[in-house]
């Protein structure tokens, strides 16, 4: 348990003109969404105080809000290409002190995930804490936290268009000036080389068939069963072999070397 500090509530990115893989975040795993998954895997938390899906104003995410409304789920929505903002605004529009940063292409995260990296915060004078600091969980299962006022300052810093794509990124690229704090997976989870995020057709099928081999018997399964299951069933991530994804970090200094550190 944590010394409550505050409101906290988590954020999901979700948008349907995904460059690479358009609609993603309403795909079907099991009879229901990407995004209906993810947000009712969130809210098994303990500690969370609200979910909020951080859509745009795009015509086209129109679907996005019409399913936050079927669901009970509640939505902000703002810029399409200034993530950062987005995310922002959504925390303001629900009132709380601290955001945990979800992406709406992890169909697996884990609300207990959510839970320890919450506690793991709470337990000293932290301005940022994750588990993808130094990678050893998968991708799939990325989780951070960090106070609205933090982001607030970063949105006043930085002028450079992946930090503000990328929301969090120009937090753990500075630890000279944050205060940062990284949960390391044990033995069982800590398997980085697996990639569990929903970014191409590939990755569909991929994620399709651990829903199908979990949810059926567990809708509440666990990251640790996601290993478990990839662990003895290798083949099923032969699939992503040729799966190339993008790299912020790479875009983040070609934008500071061609347009200067910040303006």
């Amino acid at each position: 348990m944590y010394k409550n500090k505050g409101k906290i509530c988590a954020t999901i990115e979700a948008r349907m003109t995904s460059t690479r893989l358009p609609g993603k975040v309403l795909m079907d795993f099991c009879g229901k969404s990407n995004l209906q998954h993810i947000i009712e895997r969130l809210k098994r938390s303990k500690y969370l105080d609200e979910v909020v899906v951080a859509t745009t104003v795009n015509k086209d995410d129109d679907a996005i809000v019409e399913l936050c409304e079927k669901i009970g789920c509640k939505y902000y929505r703002g810029s399409e290409a200034d993530v950062l903002l987005r995310v922002l605004d959504s925390a303001k529009s629900v009132n709380v002190d601290y955001i945990v940063e979800i992406t709406g292409d992890c169909p697996v995260i884990d609300w207990r995930h959510v839970d320890n990296l919450i506690e793991m915060f709470f337990s000293g004078e932290y301005d940022y804490a994750s588990n993808t600091i130094e990678r050893s969980f998968a991708r799939g299962f990325d989780t951070q936290i960090f106070p609205v006022k933090i982001l607030e300052e970063v949105n006043e810093i930085t002028k450079n268009l992946v930090d503000h794509e990328h929301v969090s990124i120009y937090i753990y690229t500075h630890p000279e000036k944050y205060r940062l704090i990284n949960w390391k997976a044990d033995d069982k989870i800590n398997h980085p080389e697996f990639e569990i995020t929903l970014d191409t057709k590939e990755d569909y099928e991929f994620i399709k068939n651990i829903y199908g081999n979990l949810y059926p018997s567990n809708p509440d399964f666990s990251a640790e069963d996601v290993v478990e299951l990839l662990l003895k069933n290798q083949e099923l991530t032969k699939i992503l072999n040729n799966t190339r994804r993008k790299d912020p970090f790479k875009e983040q200094r070609e934008w500071e070397e061609k347009h200067g550190k910040e303006l």
